[in-house]
């Protein structure tokens, strides 16, 4: 089992993905910020505002460890009670200006704990979901399209399984609504070895420049108004109610005593609220709620 290795990928997806989005992007470039964690490990985030296509936009890596999780996350997994435990990953959330472009989020992340004298216990997650405000059919095609291609070689139903996944987690209860349009999720997932798990992890993870870039690209030049962009205020709402809310990472984070200022990195720059405000019917708007919002089998549409 080769943590080094993880690490080592882990370090260049954050490198490649930076670097293509800032050139996708052509009017900004991220700033880094290294930080150490106090309980041990640290990270390096990378934030790019008030870009000529990404509003905001962060991109980033950590590996923390310690002698033992706190209360809250072992109180679902009992065995790890008393362990040690090292995490490492690549999280990111752009934000774009353009409400016709969709906000993304993607990540991969390493769990291990360990305890002298036993057998470490280890996991693979991440994914990657899309968020429109003003949904494209073939944009969603192509994204689960992309998505499906990446887990194929890991076995014929693994596409299914994690899409099912992203879209009851991504789920926000309180609205009965999914925050987008899916894509994958994954956790605790070690059921094919180190090797082929990680094999997966890393598809997962280069395929999301593949899935999401080209969508910016038809969309970046698209014209908009104070209608849309006044909606994707709006519905920014729902992401940050869901990632404060139910957010596994964000949730962890905190918890662990992260840094918060790459925890909530993921928050868009602009959000507003309206007291129950509903779509007109048959608009752009309501299309989103009636059509993109529902899940469904976005590779066959």
């Amino acid at each position: 089992m080769d943590k080094s290795a993880v690490k080592t990928y882990l370090l260049a997806l954050q490198d490649i993905i930076c670097a293509a989005l800032q050139e996708e992007d052509g009017g900004a470039t991220f700033h880094e910020d290294t930080w150490q964690r106090e309980g041990g490990g640290g990270g390096r985030s990378r934030v790019l505002k008030n870009g000529a296509v990404i509003e905001q936009g962060g991109v980033n890596f950590s590996h923390v460890f310690g002698d033992q999780l706190p209360a809250s996350a072992t109180a679902a997994r009992p065995e790890l009670a008393g362990r040690s435990f090292e995490a490492m990953g690549v999280s990111l959330v752009i934000h774009p200006h353009n409400p016709y472009v969709p906000t993304s989020h993607a990540n991969v992340r390493f769990f291990i704990s360990e305890k002298p004298g036993e057998d470490p216990i280890w996991w693979f997650g991440g994914g990657f979901d899309l968020t429109p405000y003003y949904g494209d059919k073939a944009d969603c095609k192509h994204w689960h399209q992309v998505a499906k291609a990446a887990c194929e070689p890991s076995g014929p139903d693994i596409y299914s399984r994690f899409k099912q996944w992203c879209d009851n987690y991504f789920y926000l209860k309180h609205r009965n609504e999914t925050r987008g349009v899916g894509g994958l999720f994954f956790d605790d997932f070690n059921e094919l070895g180190f090797d082929d798990s990680f094999a997966l992890m890393r598809r997962v993870g280069d395929a999301y420049l593949d899935a999401y870039r080209p969508i910016i690209t038809r969309q970046k030049n698209k014209t908009f108004g104070e209608r849309e962009r006044q909606f994707q205020l709006y519905r920014r709402g729902r992401y940050v109610e869901f990632n404060l809310v139910y957010d596994r990472g964000t949730l962890f984070g905190l918890q662990t005593g992260g840094r918060t200022e790459s925890i909530l990195m993921s928050m868009p720059p602009l959000v507003r609220w309206e007291y129950d405000w509903h779509p007109e019917p048959n608009t752009p708007e309501a299309e989103l709620y009636d059509t993109f919002l529902t899940p469904q089998d976005w590779v066959n549409h």
